[in-house]
């Protein structure tokens, strides 16, 4: 028999589809940030933004990595290959003081970057209580 057996490769290859799909989505931005809850709907993506975490102790993080304050426009500005046109994303913990996270936001903005979000949650519907 000269032909070639299959089968053993497409099972190798739906295991590794299998696996991907389901680590993929873990793979996002790996800091731990409580977010706030909101009922708006989640934005559609294109590409991949770059995302600025504020955690509870107002340490900043650019993507996973932590990030000095004076350091964060040069290192943005460095990896913004598109200009000041980058879609950047300010994840930031419920409970650190809303004055910090606006600190680190209007550096980016006086840094000349326009596309900022703040990301949240979507909250959960509660029943009516009567």
């Amino acid at each position: 028999m000269a032909d070639i057996n299959v089968t053993p490769f497409v099972d190798v290859m739906l295991v590794l589809l299998i696996v991907f799909m389901v680590t993929a989505p873990l793979l996002t931005v790996g800091v731990p940030v409580d977010l706030p809850k909101t009922k708006a709907q989640a934005l559609s993506q294109d590409r991949e933004p770059l995302s600025i975490s504020v955690k509870r102790s107002g340490a900043i993080y650019l993507q996973n990595t932590p990030i000095a304050e004076e350091d964060l426009v040069a290192r943005l500005t460095a990896i913004s290959a598109n200009g000041y046109d980058q879609r950047i994303f300010v994840r930031g913990d419920k409970s650190v003081d809303y004055g910090r996270v606006m600190e680190v936001m209007g550096l980016l903005s006086a840094a000349g970057f326009t596309h900022i979000g703040l990301v949240t949650d979507v909250a959960k519907h509660k029943p009516d209580q009567d």
